[in-house]
């Protein structure tokens, strides 16, 4: 790929060098081991190619990190309707309508059509942040729902980086020192079936990990319990795909003691699994849908909360009725009126829609997982799992016992993937003891070619590391 650098260059490669060890603060990485090493800067993307500062080029599996960049690098469209819309109107506060959000709500809504209103904001965090805010108004504002509080969430999802949407995080090491915690938060056993956290085996197992669910709101008492809010595949947690009774089974659990089921799409959202959102693989019908990521596919940062009817209507306050005046949705979010941010999801939207990359995703991701079962007999692979262009291997020390390798051997296998000039991702920093996870979530016009060529070099990574 020929890729221009000279808008680079013309700063000096030793000066951004410099300047990123001056003045920079990485996200979610530890400084202390890097203060004498020259860190990646990346300068320019095409595809699924990304080229840094020195010209070394790299084939992305990670969509830019954290799994967000789902139509590639490069779209020209998207960069012209963000210019286009923000010559226009840059930005009204969403206590007022625009046309984007207007026009995105709508878009969101047809293809949504079981939901009934959208909050836009600018983060996942802030979209599950809305969704707890919700639940907890609610518990205060409706009579049928007064002291329902609590909020469940299930080991090993992760719902965002802010203090009450961490407090519900099930990785204990994110959370680690950030406390205390706001109270009200309640973990659900996680439904990953290599690592049944009851030492069942599926099918015989009855699905207990779900079942389980009831028993901790009748100890918790369902006079309490305001709300669920579960990923419908575990992202960062290890690429979990529940068995498909499993969502059924909570779904009901949920009706029964009157809890709002939110379903976390911030990830799995716009393609990555395969089907437009993740959810539609089960048998599901969610009380509230939180997006983010590749709404976009991280051109812009938007957010949205997407609930049902039903929860929108109870905020339909009377202004005049002193007992109501304050019952509506009392919050806002400043860059939730970003119209360029909208223009750029709609024009993400009709991307997808126009090369069909939802289907390239279960097509491609397919073929990238029959690829990935190839290690499946290598000492160190315990198990491949995923759905779409959403896949994790997760690897081990010991295949008999499932022992983890150390984090050491992980970095490894990432390390000497880059030397192949592929980026794979990883479980980091996040499940003591288990960060044991490759992920691969590469954008989803991923070609075979390209599969192959990162198959190749995890596979290389695998045996440099574990022999």
């Amino acid at each position: 790929m020929d890729t221009p650098l000279s808008h680079v260059l013309d700063y000096g490669v030793d000066e951004m060098v410099g300047g990123d060890k001056n003045y920079l603060w990485h996200h979610i990485k530890p400084h202390k081991c890097f203060q004498d090493q020259e860190q990646m800067i990346i300068v320019a993307g095409k595809g699924l190619t990304v080229t840094d500062i020195r010209g070394r080029q790299y084939l992305d599996a990670t969509s830019g990190g954290v799994w967000c960049v789902n139509v590639g690098y490069g779209r020209d469209s998207i960069a012209d309707a963000v210019a286009a819309q923000m010559k226009q109107m840059a930005y009204f506060a969403g206590s007022v309508g625009t046309i984007p959000s207007i026009k995105l709500s709508g878009k969101l809504m047809e293809l949504l059509p079981a939901m009934g209103k959208v909050y836009f904001s600018n983060s996942g965090s802030e979209a599950n942040e809305k969704s707890y805010k919700l639940i907890r108004q609610a518990s205060t504002i409706d009579p049928d729902r007064k002291g329902k509080y609590k909020i469940l969430y299930r080991d090993r999802d992760y719902h965002g980086t802010t203090i009450a949407v961490l407090a519900s995080s099930g990785q204990a090491e994110r959370k680690k020192d950030f406390g205390p915690f706001p109270e009200g938060f309640v973990q659900i056993p996680h439904c990953l079936c290599y690592r049944c956290p009851f030492g069942e085996t599926y099918p015989d197992c009855q699905i207990r990990c779900a079942r389980a669910v009831e028993e901790i709101i009748l100890k918790e008492g369902p006079e309490s319990v305001g709300g669920l809010i579960v990923e419908p595949i575990t992202a960062g947690g290890g690429i979990i795909v529940p068995v498909d009774a499993y969502f059924p089974i909570l779904q009901e659990i949920c009706r029964k003691y009157g809890v709002f089921l939110v379903i976390d799409e911030v990830v799995a959202g716009f393609g990555r699994t395969g089907r437009f959102f993740g959810h539609q693989h089960f048998d599901v019908d969610p009380d509230m849908i939180t997006l983010a990521k590749g709404m976009a596919s991280a051109y812009e940062p938007i957010s949205a909360t997407v609930v049902k009817q039903h929860i929108y209507d109870l905020f339909l306050n009377d202004p005049a009725d002193p007992d109501q005046r304050m019952h509506f949705f009392r919050d806002i979010s400043t860059y939730g009126g970003c119209t360029g941010a909208m223009a750029a999801s709609l024009e993400n939207i009709r991307i997808m829609e126009a090369e069909n990359l939802t289907e390239n995703s279960r097509v491609m991701g397919d073929y990238l997982f029959d690829r990935l079962q190839e290690l499946a007999d290598h000492p160190a692979v315990g198990d491949v799992r995923g759905k779409g262009l959403f896949l994790g291997v997760e690897l081990v020390a010991d295949k008999a016992d499932k022992r983890p390798p150390s984090e050491a051997q992980m970095g490894a296998v990432v390390d000497a993937a880059k030397a192949e000039g592929v980026l794979l991702g990883r479980t980091n920093s996040s499940l003591p003891g288990l960060n044991t996870t490759l992920y691969f979530a590469p954008a989803l016009v991923i070609t075979k070619d390209e599969a192959d060529r990162m198959v190749a070099a995890t596979k290389k990574g695998i045996q440099q590391v574990f022999g």
